[in-house]
């Protein structure tokens, strides 16, 4: 499909307007069926048929990642329907989400904006320095970066790990241990888990692009290290999933999308704060967990979703946050090596998305897809994972790389 250098501009060029005109579909499906004109904010859950679940409770890390997603279309295309967005999501965190007087912010929200959850989950707590870094981008909200700033010394004064190191998964309101430390059903109640750990060094590397504070890139520095000691598993190079307190591995598990997704956020980080060492480690890396993640690519370009070694199961459904970074993580190891092959796979999987997870009626992307392409129905189309975030992300990710790529 691509050959000479021509070529492959041409194909780099419809790429991104298919790109530009994607974020565009995403974002208008936000704007236009998720907003709360009633209770405020925005609604807590969608379902595949497009129709509000009344009553739902309104997740913290949804909100963050609308901030997040709203916030960097803007700084993409300075277009003000998209801050006034981000300015609504910015406002509802701030007067429904922050714990004015434990700190931290609540895990859920009812309906109405009143806590309903008030566990301090670090993964949410990461994600709203995310949010507010990328807003405080649009316009040097000083408000926003303070946020932030609050959010950074709460999780390192309560949820570090002083013994081990990396961050304990979840606490009470006041800080305290839980029993459940879990960000929902489907993942073990362990005391730390990879996803956290890379969502954590994702906000903590976003405020730092506003915020260059040396503890902080030392604690960056810190969980660079700890992907390398505990998380990277050298034998097999995928990603270890769930821990105990000590990173004894709790689990066998392998998910793809996790893969490519930290291919290449980690080399990200590294280059956010201008680590020599840990870029260059990244970057092999970078390689290493993309050709790992491969294994779970399917011949239409679509790539599955977990693997379970211990009884050889295949979990045969294609999520469409996995094919979200698969778009971004093969195009960055192409970036890398000069393979072409990655530049296909990349495209290959713009190409999956087309076919079987963008909406063309109504916008946004389905949940997934089973083995035989039926549409997960049962799924959220908007809800406290069903977010604005990993397509929009690739979108505004690729549509950059590509732009420094060409240089038109």
């Amino acid at each position: 499909m691509i050959q000479g250098a021509s070529q492959q501009v041409e194909s780099l060029k419809i790429y991104r307007t298919e790109l530009k005109t994607e974020l565009k579909r995403i974002l208008s499906y936000w704007i236009t069926m998720v907003i709360d004109k009633e209770d405020g904010g925005f609604y807590g859950k969608i379902g595949h048929d497009n129709k509000v679940v009344p009553g739902s409770p309104k997740g913290s890390v949804l909100n963050s990642r609308i901030l997040w997603a709203f916030s960097s279309a803007y700084n993409l295309t300075r277009d003000p329907e998209y801050l006034a967005t981000a300015q609504r999501a910015f406002d509802y965190i701030s007067n429904n989400f922050i714990d004015i007087e434990f700190g931290g912010v609540y895990w859920m929200v009812d309906h109405a904006g009143k806590p309903f959850d008030t566990k301090k989950q670090t993964y949410a707590s990461a994600f709203a320095i995310y949010g507010l870094a990328e807003f405080y981008k649009t316009g040097n909200v000083p408000e926003s970066r303070q946020l932030a700033i609050n959010l950074y010394n709460q999780i390192i004064t309560h949820t570090i790990d002083k013994k081990y190191g990396g961050y304990f998964e979840a606490l009470s309101r006041h800080w305290e241990i839980i029993d459940d430390s879990r960000l929902s059903d489907k993942d073990a109640n362990e005391k730390k888990s990879m996803n956290t750990h890379l969502h954590v060094i994702e906000g903590f590397a976003n405020l730092y692009s506003i915020w260059p504070d040396d503890h902080l890139k030392s604690k960056i520095e810190d969980l660079h290290s700890i992907f390398l000691k505990h998380i990277i598993n050298p034998e097999n190079d995928h990603l270890h999933l769930f821990f105990e307190e000590d990173w004894t591995v709790k689990s066998t598990l392998i998910s793809y999308g996790h893969d490519i997704e930290a291919a290449w956020l980690l080399q990200e980080t590294a280059e956010i704060i201008r680590s020599r060492q840990y870029t260059d480690l990244f970057r092999i890396w970078a390689i290493k967990l993309a050709k790992a993640a491969s294994e779970g690519l399917d011949n239409d370009g679509g790539l599955w979703y977990e693997f379970e070694p211990a009884n050889d199961h295949l979990q045969k459904e294609k999520h469409s946050w996995s094919q979200a970074e698969a778009m971004v993580g093969y195009f960055n190891v192409w970036q890398l090596t000069g393979d072409s092959a990655y530049l296909r796979q990349s495209l290959n999987s713009w190409q999956f998305i087309k076919a079987h997870i963008a909406d063309k009626k109504t916008g946004e992307w389905v949940w997934g897809v089973f083995e035989d392409y039926t549409v997960m129905e049962k799924e959220d189309k908007a809800g406290l994972w069903k977010c604005p975030y990993h397509n929009s992300r690739a979108c505004i990710e690729m549509i950059q790389r590509i732009s420094n790529y060409i240089k038109d």
